[in-house]
């Protein structure tokens, strides 16, 4: 990789002027780390960044492929760069991600959209400077969608796309295969990055001023499995916890079959890490969930819940629902209601299900019909917002430390995330971005907190 960086290098030397580059990242937080390890090679070759296409020598669409509507929106973003290669012949054009690890969209890329340069899958992400010398000096479409072995190339140093937050990968790929999910065909099988890497990279972030630290992999409590010398994610984050620095620690996402008491315990126990998790309940219907391969009940999913429930009782939970799984019956919808109510969920991300080709769900009859489906979406949003404005009412009258990144559309008014990882709005001046405050919260809504900053 380092002779090919010095090769693209040397060539953009060459030029009147350094060439620029624009690389849009869709998808979950993984994709947007691949995106920030691009954007590092990227530099490193010479290239400036802008976020404008039509100022742009290099566009990269880094794609995501777990639903049909996110690669209908890049065919359309790639249909649109049409005019701009044919008004400058030398841009470049390149998509990768997960949309690009498939055989059938590469090839409708090449036979539809004859503008694209650059096609790599997630498994050549280092394998970029190749791909872009073969480009710049061949003149021709370059692909590289081969599944490389399991070896994690810890040379690549991402430019991250801010100075608060950041995102840590510790693993990738995912051996789970549930029914309706492309990540396992796109992303590959699970990889464990060593733990020595992961906490050094942990090291130079808190080093550096970074006040949240966001773990990674696509079942991130599956951790350490492949390693020579087996690590469990728990112990993992004991030992992140051990590290100096001024800053919290979150994960996304576990896997409930992979979630124990000794997670838990890890959690509730480290000071650094937050007392939230994401945890995918996708149906609260065991005949639905056997459907989709998850490998869990209602009743494992909810003994997780009342476990972290009975060390704290305001302990966070955020979730991910598909409604309208193929043969979703209305009892089974109910279940996943019922489960609601029980969990009382903080906040949920809801998605009526989209057929991914390739899945083993892609080819089960489906007689529920859409009508139905989207009466049962209003249905579980309706709930959800009764569940949170009261829910969210607990908080009214205590302090929650906050970590503040944004100013609201309302002048003055700051937002950031709790530990409970709840939205929460203060008065303040700018300097408070980047900062963690103690918020006394004065009013609850459905969807965020309001308070007053009281140090």
């Amino acid at each position: 990789m380092a002779d090919y960086k010095d090769k693209v290098r040397k060539l953009l030397a060459e030029k009147d002027s350094p060439p620029l580059c624009c690389l849009h990242s869709f998808g979950c937080q993984q994709n947007v780390s691949d995106g920030e390890k691009i954007l590092g090679m990227l530099c490193e070759m010479g290239y400036g960044v802008t976020d404008d296409i039509n100022s742009a020598d290099l566009i990269i669409y880094n794609t995501c492929a777990v639903r049909e509507n996110a690669e209908l929106k890049i065919y359309g973003l790639i249909g649109n760069l049409k005019h701009l290669k044919e008004n400058n012949t030398e841009l470049i054009i390149g998509v990768c991600g997960c949309m690009a690890q498939q055989e059938q969209v590469v090839e409708k890329i090449r036979k539809t959209y004859k503008q694209v340069d650059l096609i790599f899958g997630t498994f050549a992400v280092q394998e970029l400077p190749r791909l872009l010398y073969e480009v710049l000096t061949e003149r021709k479409t370059a692909v590289d969608i081969t599944e490389y072995s399991g070896v994690i190339s810890e040379e690549i140093q991402p430019v991250r796309s801010g100075n608060i937050k950041a995102s840590v990968p510790i693993m990738y790929g995912c051996n789970n295969f549930c029914s309706y999910c492309i990540v396992p065909y796109v992303r590959g099988r699970e990889r464990s990055r060593e733990p020595e890497a992961v906490l050094n990279e942990v090291r130079e972030l808190a080093a550096a001023g970074y006040k949240e630290i966001m773990l990674l992999g696509q079942n991130v409590n599956s951790y350490g499995k492949n390693l020579d010398t087996p690590m469990t994610f728990a112990e993992l984050l004991r030992r992140i916890n051990e590290i100096d620095g001024d800053f919290k620690v979150r994960f996304m996402s576990p896997h409930p079959k992979d979630a124990t008491k000794e997670l838990i315990d890890a959690i509730i126990e480290c000071d650094k890490v937050c007392k939230h998790m994401h945890l995918p309940l996708q149906s609260g219907s065991d005949r639905i969930l056997e459907a989709m391969n998850r490998r869990y009940t209602a009743e494992k999913y909810m003994s997780i819940v009342d476990y972290a429930r009975s060390r704290i009782p305001d302990f966070s939970f955020s979730t991910d629902i598909i409604v309208g799984f193929p043969n979703e019956t209305e009892e089974d919808f109910a279940a996943t209601l019922e489960i609601m109510r029980r969990v009382k969920y903080d906040n949920i991300f809801s998605f009526i299900y989209s057929k991914r080709t390739g899945t083993k769900a892609a080819l089960m009859e489906d007689k529920t019909s859409d009508e139905d489906k989207s009466r049962r979406m209003r249905e579980l949003l309706e709930l959800q917002r009764e569940i949170s404005t009261e829910h969210f009412k607990r908080f009214v009258g205590r302090t929650l430390t906050v970590l503040f990144d944004a100013e609201t559309k309302n002048e003055g008014i700051y937002s950031g995330k709790s530990d409970e990882f709840i939205i929460v709005e203060a008065k303040a001046d700018p300097s408070v971005i980047g900062q963690r405050k103690q918020v006394k919260i004065t009013k609850a809504f459905n969807w965020a907190l309001q308070g007053e900053i009281i140090n």
